[in-house]
C-alpha cells in the first residue's frame, strides 16, 4: 500500500464504491440503475460522486464510445488500511498501547472467532517476517 492519505467520504461515494467493487466496472448508467435508482437520485448526482471518485484516486476510468467506464483504482483492503493509518497518524501513535488495545477491543465486539482470526493474521505475519 502506498502512503496516500485516505480521502473523506460520503455516504453516496461509499455507496458507489460498493457498487464497484462488487459488480466491477460499469459506466454512469449501469451504476445509476443499481444505486442511484434506489435512492430516488438523478443520474447526473451519480455522474458527479463517479467524478470525485476518480479525482480522489479511488476509481480510475476508460473512454468507451460516448461514455466512462469507471473501475477501482484501489481495493477495498488498501483503502480500509489507508482510513486506518489516516486516523492513527492524526489521533495516536502507530505503536502505541492504547492503538493496540482500542483495536483487540474493537475486534473482540466481533465474537471469540474473530479474535481468534487476530491470533490468526498475527502469526502469519510473524512467519513472513521470521
Amino acid at each position: 500500500m502506498n502512503n496516500l492519505q485516505a480521502p473523506a467520504l460520503g455516504d453516496l461515494e461509499v455507496a458507489v464504491l460498493e457498487d464497484i467493487w462488487r459488480s466491477g466496472s460499469s459506466d454512469t448508467k449501469a451504476v445509476h440503475a443499481r444505486v442511484g435508482s434506489a435512492r430516488a437520485i438523478a443520474l447526473n448526482t451519480v455522474q458527479s460522486t463517479l467524478e470525485r471518485l476518480y479525482r480522489k484516486g479511488l476509481l480510475q476510468r476508460e473512454k468507451i464510445r460516448h461514455a466512462y467506464q469507471y473501475s477501482a483504482a484501489v481495493s477495498r483492503q488498501e483503502l480500509i488500511g489507508r482510513m486506518v493509518e489516516t486516523t492513527v497518524q492524526r489521533i495516536a501513535n502507530p505503536g502505541s498501547d492504547e492503538l493496540l488495545k482500542a483495536y483487540v477491543d474493537l475486534t473482540a465486539r466481533g465474537g471469540p472467532d474473530q479474535l481468534d482470526k487476530l491470533a490468526d493474521l498475527i502469526a502469519e505475519r510473524r512467519a513472513k517476517q521470521n
